[in-house]
């Protein structure tokens, strides 16, 4: 178990900040990033002879991500027509600058996932289609998309 152990302690905060960007929440995050290594060290065995065995936990957790921040829309969506107040607050700082992090959060899932990948991790287009199990190209059009409405969103705040 020793080598999943360092496996852990290697790629989880990576992993945890990717989640918690995918889904919009530093904590929800870790506790994501945790559960996707839960169900790696079920299938170790089979997971440790993957080439990157790290690429399976991140699309794990990513996957989870996306699914947790459809259900909150949903969720949200409903209390909204209820005419309640939402409960969960998304609004939680991260580290850098707050606007910068609002406007990430106002992407899609996927497009969240791809700058994440990118820009935290400095991950490469092909590494990113990779890990999230897409298309070079579908990659190049989300992280394309997401920088342009970064950009459309961020004009004319302080850089």
């Amino acid at each position: 178990m020793s080598d999943f152990e360092d496996f852990y302690r290697d790629e989880f905060p990576s992993i945890a900040v990717i989640a918690g960007t995918t889904a919009g929440s530093r904590g929800l995050g870790e506790d994501l990033a945790q559960e996707a290594f839960a169900q790696a060290a079920q299938r170790w065995p089979e997971i440790s002879q993957l080439d990157r065995p790290g690429a399976w936990v991140r699309r794990v957790a990513i996957n989870m991500a996306i699914s947790r921040r459809r259900r909150f829309s949903a969720e949200a969506r409903a209390l909204l027509r209820l005419d309640r107040p939402q409960q969960h607050d998304l609004s939680e700082h991260r580290f850098g600058r707050s606007t910068l992090w609002e406007a990430v959060d106002r992407l899609s899932p996927r497009q969240r996932a791809v700058i994440a990948l990118k820009y935290l991790e400095e991950r490469t287009v092909a590494e990113i289609a990779d890990i999230l199990e897409i298309s070079v190209s579908a990659t190049t059009s989300h992280l394309h998309a997401a920088r342009r409405s970064l950009a459309t969103d961020l004009e004319g705040t302080k850089q």
